[in-house]
């Protein structure tokens, strides 16, 4: 199985706006300089998971996104499959239709495998993930990185 970019951005900003919307909500340039995630790509897995109801977007001032509902009730399988990231380990997606048609030799081996991460994946909650503590001492340096970029761009635009 192979977990492309668009999944792996996804999992990584669900758990950066989970870290820090907990307060208000989170714009997704914070998020795109805290996970050095492009902002474009941003706002298209953003139209994703907001289509498949997992966030919600909070308009004006002090605005930006926010989880639709607690962390313990997402989980990593469901942000993934949100973005449409297929959790599969066979070459024919699934399908049985492998060689020739029909199934490989091998094709019940790689759809045991997939059901397995899916199962693992399911089982995995934002909720969980933040209780780390690695997570959290890690999503406190990103946090406190964005604050020292802050301070220097504002600086620079006073000297300027």
């Amino acid at each position: 199985m192979r977990l492309t970019t668009k999944g792996r951005y996804a999992v990584t900003a669900m758990l950066d706006l989970a870290f820090h919307s907990q307060k208000k909500p989170v714009t997704l340039t914070d998020i795109a300089t805290r996970q050095t995630i492009s902002l474009s790509y941003l706002e298209q897995l953003f139209a994703r998971l907001r289509k498949a109801g997992m966030v919600t977007g909070v308009r004006g001032p002090g605005g930006g996104y926010k989880l639709s509902r607690a962390a313990i009730d997402i989980n990593i399988a469901d942000i993934i499959a949100a973005v449409d990231e297929p959790v599969d380990s066979t070459k024919c997606g699934g399908k049985g239709d492998c060689q020739e048609g029909q199934p490989c030799l091998t094709h019940d081996l790689w759809m045991g495998l997939s059901d397995q991460i899916r199962s693992y994946l399911k089982g995995i909650s934002l909720a969980e993930i933040l209780e780390r503590e690695h997570v959290t001492e890690v999503a406190q340096r990103q946090g406190q990185h964005v604050e020292h970029v802050v301070n220097i761009q504002k600086q620079e635009k006073l000297s300027a």
